[in-house]
């Protein structure tokens, strides 16, 4: 079990290692403070001390001892490689995906750059067109919620206040919320899931949906609370999504559209432009 612990250890010292000096492993060129020598390779002490940090004895020579033949070994393997094998397909490769790697980037810098937005008119016409993909899985509904400890006064008033939610009754309702509710969610303007509803509520899903009507007040008590729930507009499970609520899928779907479209547009404007430009020269 000792061992193996010990085995463990080194393969996790040594993975972490080789991740962290990947990058230079093939590019030392000095001497200074070496230890080992491969090939002109080499292995500095103050990197090897790295490696055994922490450990004791008999864990650092063992930790040190492997470190040494990965890195010797993987040395002597890519030496014999680029002897034995023709690097030119390779490095091309090599050479396509670094272009690749910084197009994207910059073609992310655009896009980052360009505030690119999708307009309404856009997500209307695509809702119309694709309509029959935009199904409601659950019931939504507007309205608001109050949540008041049971035997609060004026309930009655606030009912009332809830029941026709303008503009004055809403300032009438805030303030009562603000000096009595234990939770208070105003959503006239926002489509809520009903599951959503359900976390603030002692009610399941089935009897709830079957009080869900437009311009319905739900009172529900529990041995703490009352909840007062006023729908003023709803829409059932297997309806249309309304569109606004269906913007949140269409959108990310048609930014990708209009980022490709994008990308396409100033690729072909950089191209025109150096030909306009003569950094493109064509020769007869």
């Amino acid at each position: 079990m000792e061992n193996m612990k010990k085995v463990l250890l080194i393969v996790m010292v040594l993975s972490g290692m080789m991740m962290l000096s990947g990058c230079s492993l093939f590019n030392r060129r000095h001497n200074v403070g070496a230890v080992v020598e491969v090939n002109g390779q080499y292995l500095e002490s103050t990197e090897l001390a790295q490696v055994t940090a922490g450990l004791s004895g008999e864990d650092s020579a063992a930790v040190a001892d492997a470190f040494i033949r990965q890195w010797a070994t993987e040395i002597l393997m890519y030496d014999r490689a680029k002897d034995k094998v023709d690097g030119k397909p390779i490095e091309a490769l090599v050479e396509d995906y670094r272009r690749s790697l910084y197009m994207h980037a910059y073609e992310e810098y655009m896009v980052a750059h360009s505030h690119i937005q999708v307009p309404q008119a856009q997500v209307d016409s695509f809702y119309e067109e694709h309509k029959d993909r935009y199904v409601l899985k659950d019931h939504i509904v507007k309205g608001l919620l109050v949540i008041v400890p049971n035997g609060s006064p004026d309930l009655a008033k606030l009912k009332k206040f809830m029941q026709e939610p303008d503009e004055k009754n809403i300032e009438k309702i805030e303030k009562y919320a603000y000096r009595y509710a234990t939770g208070y969610e105003l959503f006239t303007d926002e489509w809520k899931p009903m599951n959503q509803l359900l976390l603030w509520m002692p009610a399941e899903k089935s009897s709830l949906s079957k009080v869900l009507k437009q311009n319905n007040q739900i009172v529900l008590s529990d041995s703490i609370s009352t909840y007062i729930l006023q729908v003023t507009d709803v829409r059932q499970a297997g309806e249309s999504m309304p569109v606004e609520y269906a913007r949140a899928e269409i959108e990310p779907v048609l930014l990708r559209e209009v980022t490709t479209a994008y990308i396409k547009s100033e690729r072909e404007r950089v191209y025109d432009d150096a030909v306009r430009f003569k950094k493109v020269k064509f020769y007869e």
